[in-house]
């Protein structure tokens, strides 16, 4: 063989060859600017993709609803276990943590939401819901499988670990506040900053979507019996009529974004519940309406709060009926919005244009629906992004988040898995070097 054709072949091994950074030295910007792409082609491996496809089908075949998700939870500590990764198990009923790296400072979190909604799948696959009335429709199966291979590839370079990666499975996402639960139970207790995700199936596959600052609005609920004097429809003036005064409060409920609102900053109130009344020709005792309300700053979550249940009690009044109105619980909290940090922002966009490339990194507008991943931001600097999993070349529009005919593109597990473990390893090893991210600011509580 020529010396020339011996060149060439060296050149060509050399663009897939990977040197692992010595765990007694500093990596050189060069080699930092490399993990993510290395991750990225790791988690591809045919061995680590199809690892990932079996362990997402298992748990989209056995969906669990908030604070049920004892399967999956037991699955992922089997898995952790096998790995040889040192876990904490339960964590707020049924959580769990995994800790890989020195068990010293400092620490860095990711994080994946376990439960399932109360859907009935219409889906025909294999791994098709063996459990009536419940669905993996919002991707979470795909969010623990990713992070999952994160704690694959993070094992497999513990030596990079320069600090602890904290790996926070979390349950009831969908309305029960795990976060909340988890933060309580000390799962964040001396971690510096906190990685999330989301899937979205309209953002195209092969990309990330992000921005600083507000990405996810907060949210409360509400619900209301207006209660009057009940009737025959002919004879009104006998009654009281709490339909009237229901029909009234919804109305002057939409007049607290329309007149009392900034314009700027962007609020929704929504009445979705009305019940009252079961015949045609009677005028019901009472009426029970619910709704949310949404806001992208606590001050104004507070503020609707606060005029949602004196619209209501003062409009009921006017048409001579009664009020009580309830919100949030214990059980079902008030989510605050969800604020990424700047400086993680710019942490986040120099480790995904290195697995990426610029034009798979953009804008991400934000959203009036609400994300627990908000609590963990309350307390320390936190960052969570969008995953592309729209299939480009699928000629029918994906069906969407909460939809019974979702469901997720399992060939974006294997960037969101080495993505998560870029975030971490990254952050670790910058913060050593004297470039740590995160500037520690808290955006006010509620």
């Amino acid at each position: 063989m020529s010396y020339s054709r011996w060149v060439f072949l060296i050149c060509i091994a050399s663009l897939f060859y990977y040197k692992p950074i010595s765990a007694d030295s500093n990596p050189t910007p060069k080699e930092l600017s490399e993990i993510p792409q290395n991750f990225l082609n790791l988690a591809k491996k045919a061995e680590t993709f199809d690892w990932m496809v079996r362990i997402r089908r298992k748990i989209h075949q056995n969906p669990e609803l908030a604070y049920q998700e004892f399967e999956t939870s037991n699955l992922i500590k089997q898995e952790l276990e096998k790995m040889g990764i040192s876990c904490k198990h339960p964590v707020a009923g049924t959580g769990l943590l995994g800790f890989v790296g020195s068990g010293q400072p400092p620490f860095v979190a990711i994080r994946a939401d376990m439960d399932a909604l109360a859907l009935q799948e219409m889906v025909e696959s294999e791994y098709k819901s063996k459990n009536d009335g419940k669905m993996h429709a919002c991707g979470h199966d795909g969010h623990v499988t990713m992070l999952l291979g994160a704690a694959r590839i993070l094992q497999e370079h513990h030596h990079l670990l320069k600090g602890t990666v904290v790996l926070v499975f979390q349950p009831a996402e969908e309305g029960g506040g795990g976060a909340k639960k988890m933060i309580e139970s000390g799962s964040i207790d001396n971690v510096q900053a906190i990685f999330g995700l989301h899937n979205d199936p309209l953002v195209p596959l092969g990309q990330v979507a992000c921005r600083p600052g507000p990405i996810a609005a907060g949210s409360g609920r509400f619900q209301a019996e207006i209660s009057g004097k009940g009737g025959h429809a002919a004879i009104p003036q006998q009654a009281i009529d709490p339909i009237l005064a229901a029909s009234n409060v919804i109305v002057s409920l939409q007049q607290l974004v329309s007149r009392e609102s900034d314009p700027l900053d962007s609020q929704v109130v929504t009445v979705a519940k009305f019940q009252g009344g079961g015949a045609f020709n009677v005028i019901p005792d009472s009426v029970a309406i619910g709704g949310t309300f949404r806001a992208f700053t606590v001050k104004s979550l507070l503020y609707l709060k606060q005029r949602i249940e004196e619209v209501i009690v003062g409009q009921a009044a006017v048409q001579r009926c009664n009020a009580t109105v309830t919100f949030n619980n214990e059980d079902v909290p008030m989510y605050p919005p969800t604020v990424n940090d700047k400086e993680l922002h710019k942490h986040f966009q120099r480790v995904a244009v290195d697995m990426l490339g610029i034009s798979e990194v953009t804008d991400y507008n934000p959203v009036m629906g609400a994300e627990d991943f908000s609590f963990y931001q309350e307390r320390i600097p936190g960052y969570f992004f969008i995953l592309g999993t729209k299939d480009e070349a699928a000629q029918e529009r994906p069906a969407l988040l909460h939809s019974p005919y979702y469901n997720f593109n399992e060939d974006a597990l294997p960037v969101g898995a080495a993505l998560h473990a870029s975030l971490a390893v990254r952050y670790l090893l910058e913060s050593q070097t004297g470039n740590p991210t995160g500037n520690g600011h808290r955006h006010d509580e509620l």
